[in-house]
């Protein structure tokens, strides 16, 4: 008897998919379970059958035991990705994602130090070495599963910036925003939004100054910037709710408020998004 390897393409056309139950998709390779924002800048949490291989545009996903798995989609992701389920033994299905494409603001910054805009050239080398310690502390795959607990704000304030956005420092056209500010007063207390490791402590780097890492699992991240104190320290395990920082306006800013941002890997996810897809189960605010 020949044999062969079976392949189904199943086609999902969701512009939004706050919850798909399984999708029952035969006894060829397993079901899948998707929860999230089908979305530029969404977080999606996924189920499959133990022991599935899972791959998002040619790259694998860490999957665990129980066959949970999360990935990002970034800023600029294309209208349509594909997903990836196998079984390890030639068995593979395809599903094809449709994804929100966003519209972003261009927001003018005023008032920056003009050094941050246009750094001179005997700093180049120290933000070249901050650079790689940021993206070393984003790179790690650990086996936390913190990220399944939800978030919380770190803090109530007022919304200055958001995620996406099109920057212009003093008039200089500069990278897209990738955080969520919020105001609050220099000194202001930061709280862990959700449970994690924290990666890295910085007093002082040259775009982001007091900079705090904390991995939640599996490549989810979250940073914390311009801070006036670092409190957390690394190796350090915290819990949402978590006293972690000060509030500051230290590096690349006009006024003390709070940049927080979460990664999937090297991947830029909306805060905001994540905020609203993923509550916490523990609590929904901060006792603050």
């Amino acid at each position: 008897m020949r044999t062969f390897s079976l392949k189904i393409h199943h086609l999902f056309l969701c512009r939004y998919l706050p919850i798909v139950g399984l999708l029952l998709l035969g006894s060829s390779v397993c079901a899948l379970e998707l929860k999230g924002a089908l979305s530029q800048g969404g977080m999606l949490l996924g189920r499959v059958s133990p022991g599935t291989i899972v791959t998002l545009m040619e790259r694998k996903i860490t999957v665990d035991n129980d066959g949970t798995f999360v990935f990002g989609l970034g800023r600029n992701a294309p209208p349509e990705i594909k997903l990836v389920t196998s079984n390890g033994k030639g068995e593979e299905e395809y599903h094809i994602l449709a994804v929100t494409q966003r519209e972003y603001r261009e927001q003018r910054v005023d008032g920056v130090p003009q050094k941050t805009v246009t750094p001179p050239a005997e700093v180049l080398e120290r933000i070249r070495r901050e650079a790689a310690l940021v993206k070393q502390a984003r790179r790690g795959d650990s086996s936390l599963q913190d990220f399944q607990i939800g978030f919380v704000k770190p803090l109530e304030g007022p919304i200055t910036g958001v995620y996406g956005s099109r920057r212009v420092y003093n008039g200089t056209p500069g990278r897209p925003h990738y955080g969520l500010d919020i105001a609050a007063p220099t000194g202001t207390e930061v709280y862990a939004p959700a449970p994690g490791i924290v990666k890295l402590a910085h007093e002082d780097m040259f775009y982001s100054g007091g900079t705090l890492i904390v991995d939640h699992g599996q490549g989810v991240s979250s940073t914390f910037i311009h801070l006036s104190e670092v409190i957390a320290t690394p190796g350090q395990r915290i819990e949402t709710g978590d006293l972690i920082a000060l509030v500051g306006a230290t590096g690349r800013a006009t006024g003390p408020h709070l940049d927080w941002r979460i990664n999937w890997f090297d991947v830029r996810l909306d805060p905001d998004l994540v905020l609203k897809n993923f509550p916490s189960v523990e609590t929904t605010t901060l006792d603050q």
